[in-house]
């Protein structure tokens, strides 16, 4: 098969031109895997759309499908004009979360940034959630195990912290994940506010597990910093 690796802000995908195939879960475990595989957050597979220009389907390393991914949907826009399969700088892209529209800035046949317009967030006020952790220091949470729900065509859960280099989020950010209260599972964010003009944000995805960057996860933070 013939792909791609690419990344926007670290939050790196295998991508593939072309329809997804049947064994695709375990295709993506697979080729996920950072030690057997090529390594990645997850694939995602770049198709026709009939209301569309093109269709993204994401799929996390887990093996399970995704409904929008920031950093994903920018590399898209990249692939697909620097491959030469438009000439377009405006693109609109359908997600599970909806159409996204992508604005390309090129220069010389290669696209050097892409923006895209990730939708009207939908915040729910403050709730409070039991997690069973060995983690003692709890007074680095601001509000205790409170957090911010909020939806980018995906789900997050943003706790607000003080220093979160402290935070193991190896240890709970799966068990936020996977909570009860989420029967879907949630992407956690956990944010430290820096000023009144900047956050800093860790992250552990929905079925990817700790990444670099995420691009819902950022507007999240951002929303429910302004909640």
């Amino acid at each position: 098969m013939r792909f791609i690796k690419m990344q926007g802000l670290g939050n790196d995908y295998l991508y593939v031109y072309g329809e997804v195939p049947e064994n695709i879960e375990e295709l993506s475990r697979r080729l996920s895997d950072r030690h057997f595989g090529p390594g990645a957050d997850g694939m995602i597979y770049i198709c026709s759309s009939e209301v569309a220009d093109y269709k993204m389907r994401i799929f996390n390393a887990d093996g399970s499908e995704a409904k929008m991914c920031g950093n994903g949907i920018r590399c898209v826009g990249k692939y697909v004009y620097d491959k030469g399969y438009t000439d377009k700088t405006v693109l609109r892209i359908e997600t599970l979360s909806g159409i996204r529209t992508l604005h390309l800035k090129a220069d010389g046949g290669k696209v050097s940034e892409v923006t895209v317009d990730m939708g009207k967030g939908e915040a729910k006020e403050q709730r409070s959630i039991s997690i069973s952790s060995g983690f003692a220091d709890e007074d680095l949470f601001c509000d205790g195990w409170k957090y911010t729900y909020v939806s980018m065509g995906n789900p997050h859960a943003v706790f607000f912290v003080r220093d979160m280099e402290k935070i193991p989020l190896g240890e709970i950010g799966p068990k936020v994940e996977k909570h009860p209260d989420f029967p879907d599972g949630v992407n956690a964010e956990f944010v430290r506010v820096i000023s009144g003009t900047e956050l800093r944000m860790r992250v552990w995805e929905r079925g990817s597990g700790i990444t670099m960057a995420c691009g819902t996860g950022t507007c999240a933070s951002v929303y429910a910093a302004i909640q």
